[in-house]
């Protein structure tokens, strides 16, 4: 994938993740890509859908699993504003998403490069290419204004 193709699809998740935020969800915003077609898509829904599981990441890996008639989504690669956390990384492996492309760190929740570094267990059967970073101060604003704004 290009970088150029990569700033698009986070561009995408960002938009997504701005619908997240006008629901009161914080704002993470998630799309499953093959063959350059999104073929899941999904925004924070743990408040109004009152499942803790309703991450972005999440969100989008099922309703791309469903549009496969697979749980397994090889050859996908995963665009989301922030950062996974250890639940979502967990199911990209066991989904064995092929690529990870990721905008702001979470340094408090982050799996893959803040916290933890999940991806380089042991013992995992499936490995992910990460590209950390991408529209990074674009994402951390995003976050950052819904936090100022929730303060306030």
């Amino acid at each position: 994938m290009s970088e150029q193709t990569d700033i698009r699809w986070m561009e995408y998740a960002l938009a997504l993740a701005q619908r997240g935020a006008k629901e009161g969800e914080v704002p993470v915003g998630a799309v499953v890509v093959k063959d350059r077609e999104a073929i899941g898509e999904g925004w924070n829904r743990p408040i109004a859908s009152h499942d803790p599981t309703a991450h972005a990441e999440i969100v989008a890996m099922r309703q791309a699993a469903q549009r496969l008639g697979n749980y397994r989504l090889t050859g996908t690669t995963l665009y989301v504003s922030l950062e996974p956390c250890l639940m979502c990384a967990g199911a990209m492996v066991h989904a064995r998403v092929k690529r990870l492309v990721f905008g702001a760190y979470d340094p408090k929740r982050g799996a893959l490069n803040s916290t933890a570094h999940v991806f380089d267990a042991q013992g995992l059967n499936h490995r992910i290419e990460v590209v950390g970073g991408v529209l990074q101060q674009a994402c951390a604003e995003r976050l950052q204004a819904f936090f100022r704004t929730r303060r306030s």
